[in-house]
């Protein structure tokens, strides 16, 4: 069993992403936090709480709420995709279990020094706390056995033409965390853009479950929803971990840029000419787009309330 750290701002592709993880019997989620990304930190906080509780794991699974803003750049937030409330389309009910009072990086620090094996951090929003552990703690990067992040891309982003979102959002962030010499698979719009859950799928878990349901109901009020289907990006961590022999990687050394027109832009250095032939990342540049519907199906069908 692979023991986790997610740390996220859910949002609709936050939230699916949550929802396998929490019902998959090889992942153990040691701890959720939460970071300004999507929406801001108290809805992201609020929406991950909602996911936990819907499969009542309110108990097992705890949230720690982290940072609110990035390290330096100005917040934007993406609700114009997400709804105002970061994860429109489904009505949760109940009371909702507390969040830790320790925050976010405190709450990281102590499960993964206290854990008996290396912790994996899959971190599916912006990187600002992950930032910040390495920044007040560097003792927990031996204790991490890898970091399978989404965002990131080498080709067309999507808040700009050269970045994507979650590196957009803290672009210092992203660079401490490429920095840091901490393994990383960078899972990003070079897969997930061909990784789109279909209309048929969306129809298809619409009946199987009330869990289905939920899913079929917030994923389908995303807004980059379109003709083709909808880019569920942060759930392509998830698949990663549990069969990355779907996707095709590549090593390559990534920088961030992190000021001007290409400010967010993930750099390989496809030349290995920069970086005396050293990579810092595995980078996802393919993936088989129908087992990643196939495999979405199966864990939806699987989900127990």
């Amino acid at each position: 069993m692979t023991k986790i750290l997610m740390d996220m701002d859910p949002g609709i592709d936050d939230a699916a992403a949550l929802s396998v993880a929490l019902n998959h019997p090889d992942l153990d989620i040691k701890l959720v936090t939460t970071v300004a990304g999507n929406v801001t930190v108290d809805k992201t906080t609020i929406n991950a709480l909602k996911i936990i509780n819907f499969f009542n794991q309110g108990d097992q699974v705890r949230v720690a709420a982290g940072a609110v803003q990035p390290l330096i750049k100005p917040f934007e937030d993406a609700a114009r995709i997400h709804g105002e409330s970061g994860m429109r389309g489904y009505d949760f009910t109940g009371s909702l279990p507390d969040p830790l009072e320790e925050t976010a990086v405190e709450a990281m620090h102590r499960v993964i020094m206290a854990s008996d094996e290396p912790i994996t951090l899959v971190p599916t929003g912006s990187y600002t706390n992950v930032a910040l552990l390495f920044s007040q703690y560097p003792e927990v990067k031996t204790k991490i056995e890898k970091i399978v992040a989404m965002g990131g891309t080498l080709g067309r982003g999507n808040m700009t033409s050269a970045a994507e979102f979650n590196v957009f959002t803290d672009p210092h962030a992203a660079q401490v965390m490429y920095q840091a010499g901490v393994p990383i698979v960078m899972v990003g719009l070079d897969v997930t853009h061909k990784a789109l859950l279909t209309n048929e799928t969306l129809q298809e878990i619409e009946g199987m479950n009330p869990a289905g349901k939920m899913l079929h109901d917030i994923i389908s009020s995303d807004g980059d929803k379109n003709e083709n289907g909808v880019a569920m990006h942060d759930v392509n961590t998830i698949f990663y971990l549990l069969h990355p022999e779907f996707m095709t990687t590549k090593d390559y050394w990534i920088d961030v840029q992190t000021e001007g027109p290409a400010n967010g832009e993930t750099v390989a250095d496809i030349r290995g000419a920069y970086h005396d032939g050293k990579t810092n990342a595995q980078v996802c540049v393919d993936i088989d787009a129908q087992a990643f519907n196939d495999w979405f199906k199966e864990q939806v069908q699987a989900m127990k309330m």
